[in-house]
């Protein structure tokens, strides 16, 4: 079972992964199924004139990593990219990677490094008793947070130890 170490303070528990989720697809599928799916049992709530998703997407972010080599693949420079969705992540590697006056400015020949990109989703979910805490999922790690109730920790332990990129 996944261990949850909690953070002093504010409640808070975190999760390593024994290695990253391998890539931005099964990054994706992960989010999507705990959206779509909500194996958390979370439920949908009320604000202001408004009805809210169980589980909602707060924050997404996407880095894409490149180096840039002369033409006897010698590093002669880095950069990285951020993106706020995957469409735009996807895409952005393929503009950095085919625009001509940046490759021209390097000097050199651009590769991306998907080894090296991070990934990282912020959900907001709502507790079938009400409480309402975060959820954040990067590449490497699983945190919950903002939560008072143990049980919501153990319940996305359990739900974790179903997910085998999670491990």
């Amino acid at each position: 079972m996944a261990h949850f170490n909690q953070r002093p303070g504010t409640k808070s528990a975190f999760h390593n992964l024994k290695k990253p989720i391998s890539d931005a697809a099964a990054f994706d599928a992960i989010i999507r199924s705990l959206v779509m799916n909500n194996p958390l049992g979370c439920t949908p709530y009320r604000t202001r004139k408004k009805v809210r998703q169980p589980v909602e997407r707060v924050r997404e972010m996407y880095t894409a990593k490149f180096v840039y080599e002369d033409p006897d693949g010698k590093r002669i420079g880095t950069g990285q990219e951020m993106y706020n969705s995957l469409e735009g992540y996807r895409y952005g590697i393929a503009a950095v990677i085919t625009n001509m006056a940046n490759i021209a400015a390097h000097r050199g020949k651009v590769r991306s490094i998907p080894n090296a990109d991070l990934f990282s989703v912020i959900l907001k979910c709502h507790d079938p008793d009400g409480e309402l805490y975060f959820l954040s999922i990067a590449r490497d790690r699983v945190t919950v947070s903002s939560y008072t109730d143990d049980e919501i920790r153990r319940r996305v332990e359990r739900w974790s130890d179903t997910v085998p990129a999670l491990a």
